[in-house]
């Protein structure tokens, strides 16, 4: 029985060193990034009832064509949903540009896509930032976050969807 198992582990060991001459061994390398990528950032970790949070959306084209077009939604988290005393909505929206801010075509839970000012060329990015405002009623020591999904077409006539990607969540605090 011995031998048996001695003589699998060899052949176990001489068909790795095989591998590994011929370079065909899984190598541990870090995961690449996909055709389009979604992150999210907040100006402030906490605001009060009353307050204003700037939320910042950056999607980068890593891919080798032009993105055309973009679909993207945002929706608040389940445990968003489950404090009715938090009160909040999106009052604003802009897309940065070289010159400067300009406004979006609409805001808050919807089609975001058309506001990225697609076309994006490859290895560019866009940022839109929404105005998060927290109600002056709004209850406190809750959070508020969201989740997007979202779908890019390019030039190439190749597509890509991802999500969900989720928000740093805001911290609503007593005053």
């Amino acid at each position: 029985m011995r031998s048996t198992q001695m003589r699998r582990i060899g052949l176990a060991g001489i068909f790795a060193l095989v591998l590994a001459l011929f370079g065909l061994a899984p190598s541990a390398s870090a995961a690449e990034a996909g055709p389009t990528d979604l992150t999210f950032t907040t100006d402030s970790a906490t605001t009060t009832p009353g307050g204003t949070v700037n939320l910042s959306m950056t999607l980068t084209n890593n891919n080798t064509y032009d993105v055309w077009f973009i679909h993207q939604t945002i929706e608040p988290t389940w445990l968003t949903t489950q404090r009715p005393d938090l009160k909040y909505s999106f009052t604003g929206c802009s897309l940065a540009t070289a010159a400067g801010n300009v406004p979006c075509s609409g805001t808050g839970p919807a089609n975001l896509g058309t506001n990225y000012g697609a076309t994006i060329p490859p290895g560019q990015s866009r940022t839109v930032t929404l105005t998060l405002q927290v109600g002056a009623d709004s209850g406190c020591n809750g959070n508020i976050g969201f989740y997007s999904y979202f779908y890019a077409e390019f030039s190439d006539s190749t597509s890509t969807s991802g999500g969900p990607v989720y928000t740093p969540e805001t911290r609503v605090l007593c005053a």
